[in-house]
């Protein structure tokens, strides 16, 4: 039995609790560090999953502790490695993709309903975003002309590429998907593989229909 199989958790689910094990959690943040890792744009935050595992790793670190020393033991340290590895990636994954797109990406979080960054993000978004015009004023602005030293964020603003291809993977059977404008609609199948643009399928990663690999 792995470490994660050892632990439960219960997770919130849209109405009612659901109960899940940690293992579960563990392979549903794998596919959205995945999501994450490959996508053109940020996607939505899952601290939830976050901060299920990092509790279940405090616990089973405290139960490792007091154990004696085996080769079981040293396999669930192994284990546990891993997991916080997958979590610092994803977490790393999003705040470059922050800095990379910091305007954009604030200037759509206005508008959204739901956000897409955590409180957390938000704050450190704010303070990049500020911290990289202060210095581009310093370093640039100041040494140019009066009339030139205006800094207009809406043009020529880093933005990430959403006609890019990827590989995805659909776990549910999706009807009627303009992959290309010029043709006619296609029906993905469950387990069919597809090298797509990205915003064509972008809706159905977040509903879990499709995965990218």
């Amino acid at each position: 039995m792995s470490t994660l199989d050892e632990a439960d958790e219960i997770l919130d689910g849209s109405e009612d609790e659901i109960e899940v094990t940690a293992k579960d959690v563990y392979e549903k943040l794998l596919k959205v560090w995945l999501n994450e890792k490959l996508s053109a744009e940020l996607l939505p935050h899952h601290d939830e999953l976050v901060e299920c595992m990092m509790g279940q790793i405090k616990e089973i670190e405290s139960s490792l502790s007091s154990r004696d020393k085996n080769l079981k033991t040293s396999l669930q340290k192994i284990e546990l490695e891993r997991v916080k590895f997958v979590i610092s990636s994803y977490l790393r994954e999003r705040l470059k993709k922050i800095e990379n797109n910091v305007v954009h990406i604030l200037a759509e979080e206005a508008s959204m309903e739901q956000p897409r960054m955590s409180p957390e993000e938000m704050q450190f978004a704010k303070a990049f975003s500020e911290n990289l015009e202060n210095h581009f004023e310093r370093l640039a602005l100041q040494q140019m002309p009066a009339n030139m030293q205006s800094l207009d964020k809406k043009k020529n603003i880093p933005k990430p590429n959403l006609e890019s291809f990827v590989f995805i993977k659909v776990l549910e059977n999706v009807e009627q998907v303009t992959l290309d404008p010029e043709e006619d609609p296609v029906d993905l199948d469950e387990g069919s593989q597809h090298i797509v643009r990205y915003k064509t399928i972008a809706p159905y990663i977040q509903t879990e229909q499709v995965v990218l690999i």
